[in-house]
């Protein structure tokens, strides 16, 4: 009994070495279990070799500019359902080679501009379940690499497209339950959306809140000609991330409103709708007017030639008829030269 004691002892040592207390660190799936312990921050003294860390199920409200700096080489952090109302940009900064980062269930509003910057191994990034009512121009510097992106159950009305084109190799993304405005502001969203899908990425779609006429839509089957009153923008960015798109991508995107090449640099809501079929209507009114102009010209041709057949025929009759009697009988003087011949 006192054998097992004193490994049980030995055992509890090695485990807690280097371990906060409250967390249970296992060494062989170097894993930190912190989850259900009530710490309001990121506890101090991890074990560095660490690449798991799970802090789920607290009340963390706020995350220290250097809080993993002694725990580099974490893989997977989860920090669900805590209290985080903001993130502070470089707050995961040091964790260059974390993959999976779920922030779901929390209190954010906001996501600041590079708030993920310099996590260039990051493939997964969860911030579903919060109350995010605005997403920036980029997640940040060497973000290029998330495959998965989920912003499902927020309260976004409207994201930049500018965002999701910084984010070359996405997969998946999921939108579903927020309050999406289908207004000009939305229109770049559903060209990238088309575009995303075409290339065979995966969504769950984006379903309109507002206006009311388009309430409960999907914002894939809303024509485009509802987007034609919107005003037209410049965005410099946007058209320098649209150099750098592939050629199959500026290819796709997109058809217009009557099968035209959209612009796919232009800002959220600029479609040329109107273009086209005032151009159509050029094309039919030329293609009439060439027609009975053509139409005109065959009738005088015919005309003429049918003229000209008349006339021949008359003149033709009248010299056959002035002829005949002098081939028939001829004249005096000339059956004379004959007879006396005879």
């Amino acid at each position: 009994g006192n054998w097992i004691l004193g490994w049980s002892v030995i055992l509890l040592a090695y485990t807690a070495h280097g371990c906060p207390e409250k967390c249970r660190c296992y060494t062989a799936s170097k894993t930190a279990d912190c989850k259900n312990r009530g710490f309001t921050e990121i506890p101090a003294h991890l074990p560095p070799e660490i690449q798991i860390l799970q802090l789920q199920n607290n009340r963390i409200w706020r995350i220290n500019q250097n809080a993993f700096t002694a725990t580099p080489l974490l893989k997977i952090l989860d920090l669900s359902n805590n209290s985080l109302s903001s993130v502070a940009p470089g707050a995961f900064q040091k964790l260059r080679y974390l993959q999976v980062l779920n922030l779901t269930r929390n209190l954010i509003h906001y996501i600041e501009n590079r708030t993920f910057s310099f996590l260039p191994r990051l493939k997964e990034l969860d911030l579903s379940s919060n109350s995010i009512i605005r997403l920036p121009e980029t997640f940040g510097n060497s973000t290029g690499n998330i495959t998965l992106l989920s912003v499902k159950h927020n309260k976004l009305q409207k994201m930049e497209r500018i965002l999701l084109e910084s984010l070359p190799n996405l997969k998946v993304v999921l939108f579903k339950d927020n309050p999406w405005q289908c207004n000009c502001n939305i229109f770049g969203l559903k060209l990238w959306l088309e575009s995303f899908l075409y290339r065979g990425g995966i969504s769950d779609g984006i379903i309109c809140s507002a206006p009311g006429i388009r309430k409960g839509r999907d914002l894939l089957r809303v024509p485009y000609e509802l987007f034609g009153a919107c005003p037209l923008r410049t965005a410099p960015v946007q058209l320098a991330s649209r150099q750098q798109q592939g050629p199959e991508q500026r290819g796709w995107l997109k058809q217009g409103p009557h099968g035209e090449p959209a612009d796919s640099g232009r800002a959220g809501c600029e479609p040329r709708p109107k273009a086209r079929p005032v151009s159509l209507r050029h094309a039919i009114a030329t293609v009439v007017i060439t027609g009975v102009v053509c139409g005109i010209v065959c009738l005088m041709m015919l005309a003429a030639a049918v003229y000209g057949c008349a006339y021949a025929a008359i003149t033709a009759k009248y010299h056959k008829e002035r002829l005949a009697p002098v081939r028939q009988h001829g004249t005096p003087e000339e059956k004379e030269p004959f007879e006396k011949s005879l």
